[in-house]
């Protein structure tokens, strides 16, 4: 039994009425999606709230979910737009990396070790390397990011993207391209690198 036919079984007793059902698809998906909120909104406790808005949105639409897409696939698509929804209703930017971020592993501190060969120096340029894309990552336009980020750090495939997104396969590869251009870019004077190069 595949992932995706696990979460259709649920889905289907979450129709018939079984909300314990739900509640194992939010333990399965909820670090998933306070990941992809958190690169969205900032504060922490803003995050908990869009989630948990987004978990509501999505109980509620379950009656009509048909299956045509993934469960996970269709989930993000709500947490993207509850997300995007709460961010202009506030007039809110994304601001400073949350702690779910350093938690999940997704931006590097003090505790990481990048390489297995160690030297003070090695480890220092690794860290100069992470927080140059963490922080080219904050400054991508939302698309931009979003995609990039449910590509690079959710590895999803880019149907799911488009599916996610609500937008064709050919502009999910536009922005992941757009956007590892633009990281690119950040890291071309770091790393001293020919403006040629590709990625």
């Amino acid at each position: 039994m595949t992932e995706r036919d696990v979460d259709n079984e649920l889905v289907v007793r979450v129709q018939r009425g079984d909300k314990a059902a739900f509640d194992l698809l939010v333990l399965k998906y909820q670090r998933k999606i306070m990941r992809l909120v958190s690169r969205m909104v900032r504060d922490q406790a803003e995050v908990e709230d869009v989630v948990q808005e987004a978990f509501i949105k999505a109980y509620r639409a379950l009656p009509q979910f048909r299956g045509d897409s993934a469960f996970y696939t269709w989930l993000y698509r709500i947490a993207i737009n509850t997300a995007r929804n709460w961010l202009s209703s506030a007039g809110r930017r994304p601001s400073a990396p949350s702690a779910i971020e350093t938690e999940d592993g997704e931006t590097f501190d003090e505790t990481d070790n990048l390489t297995d060969i160690s030297t003070p120096e090695s480890v220092l340029a690794s860290r100069q390397v992470a927080a140059a894309v963490n922080d080219a990552i904050e400054t991508l336009p939302d698309e931009l990011r979003t995609a990039i980020v449910l590509r690079e750090i959710e590895g999803m495939s880019y149907e799911d993207i488009a599916q996610s997104m609500g937008c064709p396969i050919g502009t999910v590869r536009s922005r992941i391209f757009r956007a590892r251009e633009a990281i690119s870019a950040r890291l071309r004077p770091l790393l001293d690198t020919d403006a040629e190069r590709r990625w």
